[in-house]
This record gives C-alpha cells, structure tokens and sequence, in this order.
C-alpha cells in the first residue's frame, strides 16, 4: 500500500492569509483597548477633582511599536506614579521625622516651587518666626505675629502702632491624615481587558468582510 500526500498550495496561501488576520486583529484589539483604558484613566482624574495636567501623566505604548504580532500588548502608565497611587489606594500618611504633618492655611501662601509650602520655606520667605500653639482639644497649630495683605496671607506688619497686627494660623499640625480614595483604576484595567476577545473578534470578522 502506497500512501501520497500532496500539499496544494492554496491550502498554505489560506493558512498564510488567516494567520496574518489574526495578527491584525490583535494588534489592532490592543490599541483599541489600551486607547479606551487611557481616556477612562484620564477621565476619572479630572473627574475627581484632581486636574488636567495630572491627567495628562497618564500615556500609552504599544507593542510591537510598529508592525503586527499576535502577541500584541498595549501598556497603560502614569508619569505621576506616586501621586496617582496614592489617590487610588487612599493610603494613612504620617510624618517621615515621626513627628507632625504641617498642612499650610490660606495664611500660608503657596510653594515657589508649586505645591504645598512648607514651614521652612514660610520662615525664609516672610522673615517670620513660626509659634507652636498646642491645642488639647484639636490639631495643634503654627501662628505668626503680623497682618493679613489683600490676598489673606501673612506677612511682616510695618506699623509702629501695632495697628492691623493679629496672630494669624499659618499650618495646622496633626500626626497624620488619611488621604481619601477618589480613583478606582483596577475597575477600568479590568473592563479593558474583558473587552479584549471581543475586540478580537471583531477585528478579525471586519478584515474578513
């Protein structure tokens, strides 16, 4: 008994041609996920309050960069890691020194360098000397002796009288503070990836059409 096998070539040119598909329907399924998990990840930043240009941190690249693979993969990150952390996992923050948190007040101003102010600086800036007033009952205080200008923030009082001088709270001092969870970032990574097959899916029957 003699056993022939032929391979027609249509039959490799198909395989060929189905392989290629798949290629560009995973490729393509993973951008489209990596794109919609990115807008959802900005989207609920600035929905939260937190502002555009953290927002903005948030980036995408895909993989292969160029080209297509059935091993395609899309990778979502922010370049604001710690930030963006920490409203996601709302996290206890303590002093690192083990001793108390300074928030500025309004009286405090803000950074030079953005942000928050912090006593150090304050003292350098207004030529203020800082005063602890503990509080029994609530969070402790830092006060300086001077006026509030237009902008409610204090600074050194000029008047020989003493006119318009008052004792204005500048950092409110506690021992930590929890700050609240306002993202949810794992609920949006994992409805990217369940849509993944889908998008496959159709992907691959829209090339074929």
């Amino acid at each position: 008994m003699k056993l022939k096998l032929d391979i027609d070539p249509d039959i490799v040119a198909m395989m060929a041609a189905e392989v290629a598909a798949g290629e560009r329907a995973v490729t393509a399924a993973m951008r489209e996920a990596g794109t919609g998990l990115k807008s959802s990840w900005r989207m609920q930043i600035t929905g939260a309050g937190l502002g555009r240009r953290l927002a903005n941190s948030i980036r995408k690249q895909n993989f292969p960069r160029s080209g297509e693979s059935l091993d395609a993969a899309a990778l979502v990150w922010s370049k604001a890691p710690v930030i963006v952390g920490a409203h996601d996992t709302g996290p206890l923050i303590r002093s690192k020194d083990g001793f108390w948190l300074a928030i500025p007040l309004p009286a405090a101003g803000r950074s030079t360098r953005g942000g928050r102010i912090t006593p150090g600086e304050w003292e350098r800036r207004r030529g203020l000397r800082l005063r602890f007033v503990y509080l029994r009952n609530g969070p402790s205080l830092l006060v300086a002796e001077g006026r509030l200008n237009t902008k409610g923030q204090a600074v050194v009082s000029r008047s020989k009288t003493g006119r318009g001088k008052v004792t204005a709270p500048v950092f409110l001092l506690v021992p930590q503070v929890k700050l609240p969870k306002r993202l949810d970032l794992a609920r949006d990574a994992d409805r990217a990836l369940d849509s993944v097959p889908g998008l496959i899916v159709a992907n691959w029957v829209e090339k074929m059409l």
